[in-house]
C-alpha cells in the first residue's frame, strides 16, 4: 500500500483497528503522573524509583516530554537539561512491570520516522505492550531550525510520520512511497512488529491539531496549563470539537495539568479532577514541579492522595 492509498483507508479501518484487543493493564482510572526527566531532578536514579513508586502507587501511567535542544535564555521549556524521551521509557520499563509508559508529546516532524517506528515498536514488545505514543507537531522554531526541519512542513510531515509508523507496524513486507520524508518502501519487513494496535493520541490546541487527533489518533492529548478562566473555556470548546467528530467510547480525552502535591491544595486538585471527568476527559496526567529527587518523590506520593481520594488509582 502506497502512502496516498493509505491516507484514503485511513477512516475505514480506524473503527476496526481500534476494536482490536490491547494487552495492557486497564486501570478503570484516569491518575497519570509525569516523571523526573528534566531539570536538576532528572538523572537515572529518580526515573527508575519514581516509575517505580507511580507503579506501586496505582498510577496508571508514567509519563516523559519530548525536546532535542534548547536555544539559551528560552521560556519554555524551563531546562536545557532533559533526557530523550524513548530512551527514559525504556529505563522505566526494564524496572517495571505493568505501568503504561506514554509520551507527552513526541515531536514527530523532528524526527526520522522510519528509526522512531523501529525504537517504538521495540519498547513496545520489550515492555510486554505498555507503551502510548502521544505525538504532535510541535512549534518550538529553533528547535526545528537546528535539526533541519522546515517549519512549514511540520504538519505534513506529522501526517506522513504517523502513516509510517503504523505501516511498519501492521504490513509485512511493505511496500509504498512517503514523499514528504523522501521514503520509499519495496518489500521490505520491518520484524519484530508489536502484535497489538500502539495507540496513538495526537497532541495540540489548534485547529489542524484537533482535525488531526479526530482523523488520525486514537486520541486526544491536551494540556491545562492553568486550570481555570478563560483557560478551562478553550478546553471546553476544544473537548467540544474533537467529541463531535469522534464520539466512540473507546476514543481517548486526555490533559496533561501542572500540579504538584507538595505545593498544591489537594481540594482544589480534587474538584478539578471532578470538573474535568465531567467534561469527559478520561485521562488526567499530573507534572509535579520538583527539583530534587526527594521532594519528587514525596510530590508523586501526595498527588496519590488526591488520585487516591478520587478512586482514580489502583495500588499493587
Amino acid at each position: 500500500m502506497n502512502g496516498t492509498a493509505s491516507k484514503k483507508s485511513r477512516r475505514s479501518t480506524r473503527k476496526s483497528d481500534d476494536k482490536q484487543t490491547s494487552c495492557i493493564r486497564r486501570y478503570g482510572a484516569d491518575g497519570r503522573v509525569h516523571l523526573p526527566q528534566a531539570g536538576s531532578a532528572a538523572n537515572a536514579d529518580s526515573l527508575r524509583e519514581a516509575a517505580v513508586l507511580a507503579e506501586q502507587l496505582g498510577f496508571a501511567a508514567a509519563w516523559v516530554s519530548d525536546h532535542v535542544v534548547v536555544q539559551k535564555g528560552s521560556v519554555y521549556p524551563p531546562s536545557a537539561y532533559i533526557y530523550e524521551p524513548i530512551v527514559s521509557l525504556t529505563w522505566a520499563a526494564a524496572a517495571t512491570s505493568v505501568i503504561e509508559l506514554g509520551t507527552t508529546v513526541l515531536v514527530l516532524p523532528m524526527r526520522r520516522p522510519v528509526i522512531m517506528a523501529k525504537m517504538l515498536s521495540s519498547l513496545d514488545i520489550l515492555s510486554n505492550g505498555r507503551l502510548i505514543v502521544g505525538g504532535a507537531g510541535g512549534y518550538v522554531v529553533p528547535e526545528f531550525a537546528t535539526l533541519g526541519v522546515p517549519m512549514d512542513e511540520r504538519g505534513p510531515r506529522t501526517d506522513e510520520a504517523i502513516d509510517i509508523m503504523r505501516a511498519m507496524w501492521t504490513e509485512d513486507p511493505i511496500t509504498g512511497d512517503y514523499p514528504v520524508h523522501g521514503v520509499t518502501f519495496d518489500q521490505m519487513r520491518a520484524k519484530p512488529q508489536p502484535g497489538r494496535r500502539i495507540p496513538i493520541w495526537i497532541g495540540g490546541h489548534s485547529g489542524p491539531a484537533l482535525r488531526r487527533a479526530t482523523r488520525l489518533g486514537d486520541g486526544w492529548h491536551g494540556i491545562l496549563a492553568a486550570p481555570r478562566g478563560a483557560e478551562f473555556g478553550d478546553l471546553v470548546a476544544q473537548v467540544s470539537k474533537v467529541r463531535e467528530e469522534r464520539p466512540e467510547s473507546d476514543y481517548v480525552l486526555s490533559v496533561r495539568v501542572p500540579w504538584d502535591g507538595l505545593e498544591d491544595d489537594h481540594d482544589e486538585m480534587l474538584g478539578w479532577i471532578d470538573k474535568l471527568r465531567e467534561l469527559g476527559i478520561t485521562h488526567i496526567l499530573a507534572e509535579p514541579r520538583q527539583r530534587t529527587k526527594d521532594d519528587y518523590l514525596r510530590s508523586i506520593e501526595g498527588l496519590a492522595e488526591v488520585f487516591g481520594r478520587a478512586g482514580a488509582l489502583q495500588p499493587l
